[in-house]
């Protein structure tokens, strides 16, 4: 076959002063081979032609040449010269449309088990901050250019060996401060060798439920409760046994009558969800010892436990454990932000093993720059100084809506003592249904969450979850008065 030749001289643009001219001739010819000046398997002009129509040196040439041969748009030939690719680049990126067939009718998928009881978690669109908007810290807050100086602090220094990925328990220094503040802070026992680093809570939920429940195994659940939970446990077969809550906690006595013997007990002692009742020490010692002789295994969901305003701190129900029985979960979602998607699970030691395995099948390498910028935050400090600030800002917006409350919503809903947490609940008064106030106050751009949906059945409770942290104190102030609106129309 004859060679296809280019037609010679080129017109090529002038360079620009001060631009590269290896990166112009390397621009100019791409622009030429996408136009189709020249086309696949055409010849580009000789070196010595190109230096001397446009007087550059042969390396300067010789590098948009090499350029252009590494991005895939032209290819030499021994002897011959430099031609036209006759398959570009930009052809990989289309992939040519199918002919147009008749449908056929879609067959139905076989689903496993699993999949089949599979239900989505609801979520909240997060993009407007509204009262009283529950399932978000303060967002504006967050120290973002604190957070961008450490991040590339670490980015610019990180080695290969962290690029490669690790083991899949996570990011090994990450898991040695966050054990140093869950001793110091929280009362967990523990060492860096029972800290798994995960996505959040969530998650730690569905690999517990996967590597500890069968089907058909009991669970118990407060009620009411996380329905997040609720959805791990139900997916892989649990059986989910509603358990009440009262002012100490979850009632001990009432889920023995009723489920003896469940093979895991979901708590949230700290900072109950969402009633915000904290489980007393009485109640959190008995707990211990009966799943102790009844052979269960606790799951502890630390979720906010953070931000405590009143009352004395009790420890984590995993600090008072002697027997292995508390596998201890928390986030940094609701502490930093939430598309960090970092958290931690504390396992008894000889759980250790089983939860690194799953681990390494399901997910392998963890995302560890992330997970060493977090450690850099919290071993500058920053995370303890941002936990102390945040707390002050919400508890002057608990302040906010509780004296808001107080003089707008007196005899129409209550809200009690607030000890921890980033929401809290306000009791209905006068039998008012909690789902027709919802719906009210919706019409009132307000936004609140029936005690209701978080339980199962009929419950005697009515109440609202009125969240404060992510909101400020006009919008809180607003939100109260618009609620109040809402209300007097029953």
């Amino acid at each position: 076959m004859a060679k296809k030749h280019s037609t010679l001289p080129l017109n090529l643009r002038q360079p620009s002063p001060g631009f590269p001219l290896y990166r112009w001739l390397y621009e100019e010819l791409r622009s030429a081979i996408l136009a189709g000046i020249l086309r696949p398997g055409s010849r580009l002009p000789a070196t010595r032609d190109l230096a001397r129509q446009y007087g550059l040196s042969r390396p300067t040439i010789v590098s948009a040449f090499e350029q252009l041969r590494s991005e895939g748009y032209v290819e030499g030939k021994v002897g011959s010269g430099t031609y036209v690719s006759q398959t570009l680049p930009e052809d990989l990126l289309h992939a040519a449309k199918a002919a147009t067939r008749p449908r056929k009718r879609r067959r139905k998928l076989a689903l496993s088990a699993y999949a089949r009881r599979l239900q989505p978690l609801r979520r909240v669109d997060s993009t407007r901050i509204r009262a009283f908007r529950g399932n978000l810290p303060a967002l504006h807050e967050f120290p973002v250019a604190l957070w961008a100086q450490v991040a590339s602090r670490r980015l610019r220094r990180v080695p290969a060996s962290l690029l490669a990925g690790g083991e899949a328990l996570g990011y090994r220094p990450l898991r040695e401060a966050v054990a140093e503040y869950l001793n110091t802070s929280r009362g967990v026992k523990c060492s860096a060798d029972q800290v798994l680093i995960i996505s959040g809570v969530q998650e730690a939920l569905n690999r517990a439920a996967h590597l500890l429940l069968d089907q058909g195994d009991p669970v118990w659940m407060e009620m009411p409760g996380y329905p997040g939970a609720t959805l791990a446990f139900r997916s892989v077969g649990g059986k989910i046994c509603p358990v009440p809550v009262d002012a100490e906690g979850l009632n001990l006595e009432a889920g023995i009558k009723r489920w003896p013997r469940p093979r895991m007990v979901y708590v949230t002692p700290g900072h109950q969800f969402p009633l915000g009742v904290t489980m007393s020490l009485r109640r959190r010692l008995s707990l211990l010892e009966w799943a102790r002789r009844a052979r269960a295994i606790i799951f502890e969901d630390d979720y906010d436990s953070e931000y405590r305003y009143s009352g004395r701190p009790i420890p984590a129900l995993q600090g008072l454990d002697r027997s292995s029985v508390v596998i201890f979960a928390g986030s940094f979602s609701l502490v930093l932000f939430p598309s960090l998607r970092l958290g931690y699970v504390v396992v008894p030691p000889d759980m250790v093993d089983i939860f690194a395995a799953a681990a390494s099948v399901s997910t392998h390498h963890p995302p560890l720059l992330d997970q060493a910028i977090l450690c850099d935050f919290i071993r500058e400090g920053h995370f303890a100084r941002h936990v102390r600030r945040m707390r002050q800002l919400y508890a002057e917006r608990l302040a906010v809506l509780i004296e808001s409350a107080r003089v707008e919503l007196g005899g129409l809903l209550e809200i009690g003592n607030v000890e921890a947490g980033l929401r809290t609940v306000g009791w209905l008064r006068n039998g008012v249904s909690a789902e027709r106030v919802a719906r009210a106050a919706a019409e009132q751009d307000v936004e609140v969450v029936p005690l209701s949906r978080y339980g199962s059945g009929r419950s005697p409770q009515n109440g609202l979850v009125l969240g404060f942290a992510a909101v400020d104190a006009r919008e809180l102030k607003r939100g109260v008065e618009q609620l109040a609106r809402a209300l007097e129309e029953f």
